[in-house]
């Protein structure tokens, strides 16, 4: 199974210049704590992955240290140049290299670096779910078709 197949092609982004407060805002407001952060090239248009922000980036970088929220930008706390994953890496390849970095979530990028979408570990845990049903359900059958066949 590749990468592609499995990541959420609903991203959601902000840029490095937005406000920290309105990035904060937008987690809040969509329930979730991981934000790529992108910017878009003007030849192509297309946006990639240069940093991404997360609730803990922003505890860790803005409320420990009692910093004012509303003078920084998402720039200013981002993790910059973040791993990412290519849509045609297998999985394997993604899940160690999200082992590697200690990460729950990776940025999946098309050919061109082009952000397609998020990777994250909940995504994996339910799709090896679905297959383990799969398993357990071939199991089951087997031992119903053979009672019914050889009674």
């Amino acid at each position: 199974m590749n990468t592609g197949k499995l990541c959420r092609s609903s991203a959601v982004t902000v840029g490095r210049e937005d406000e920290l407060i309105k990035a904060a805002q937008l987690m809040r407001e969509k329930h979730i704590g991981y934000l790529v952060v992108v910017a878009s090239e003007a030849a192509d248009g297309l946006e990639r992955p240069v940093g991404v922000l997360t609730d803990r980036d922003i505890v860790v970088t803005v409320v420990a240290r009692e910093t004012d929220p509303r003078t920084l930008r998402v720039g200013d706390v981002m993790t910059p140049s973040p791993v990412s994953a290519l849509e045609s890496d297998p999985l394997e390849k993604s899940l160690r290299e999200m082992r590697r970095m200690g990460v729950r979530r990776l940025p999946v990028v098309g050919r061109r670096g082009e952000l397609l979408g998020v990777l994250s570990l909940d995504d994996v845990i339910e799709a090896l779910s679905n297959e383990l049903q799969n398993v357990a359900g071939s199991i089951r059958n087997e031992r119903v078709i053979e009672g019914t066949l050889r009674p």
